[in-house]
């Protein structure tokens, strides 16, 4: 029993031979519409593909999925591992290179993810000097917007905030033992001793 074929959307039915055709029907007032054949290479706009934007079709649907943008990710999870293309280079590579090792009857140990750093040691004085270095700075910025100030210019609300901060400022390289210029106080008090 030959297949019955199925309309598209505007109804036309292709036929074995090649040919295509509107079937023939029936109105509702009882009269016969008659067969229309339809020329080859046309596609009526019933039948043509619309072009559909991910991201519109996501906003129109914005509401029914709960998370935004969850739905992308079920999608990536479903693709597979959510490695790079390179990342995957670099296994397969990897495997490659212990397989080509255990045929040669070479010991291969597997690599290691990622080789570890011996612990840098953190002298307490560096970090000390480092900061009194950065507190300095900002000390400077704010005298010479003081100065900027009072000679008449005017300040942003951000400079005009660290105006207001240089006593802190100094008070914060006081308790790291510098003075209010930067210099450390065992040096400041040696020459006047």
């Amino acid at each position: 029993m030959p297949s019955v074929p199925t309309p598209s959307k505007a109804g036309i039915i292709e036929s074995t031979s090649g040919e295509r055709h509107i079937p023939s029907s029936v109105r509702a007032d009882g009269s016969k519409r008659k067969e229309i054949r339809i020329k080859p290479g046309y596609k009526p706009p019933e039948d043509v593909e619309v072009y559909k934007n991910r991201t519109a079709e996501s906003w129109k649907h914005r509401g029914s999925g709960g998370v935004p943008g969850a739905e992308g990710l079920k999608e990536d999870k479903k693709e597979g591992s959510d490695k790079g293309a390179n990342a995957k280079r670099r296994e397969a590579r990897k495997k490659a290179k212990a397989a080509e090792a255990n045929r040669e009857g070479k010991d291969v140990k597997a690599p290691e993810k990622e080789p570890t750093k011996p612990e840098e040691v953190v002298d307490p004085e560096v970090e000390r000097e480092k900061k009194a270095r950065n507190l300095k700075k900002k000390l400077k910025q704010a005298k010479d917007l003081k100065e900027k100030k009072e000679g008449g210019g005017a300040l942003l609300p951000e400079q005009f905030a660290k105006v207001i901060k240089i006593n802190e400022l100094i008070r914060e390289l006081d308790a790291l033992g510098f003075d209010a210029e930067g210099e450390p106080k065992a040096k400041a008090e040696e020459p006047s001793a």
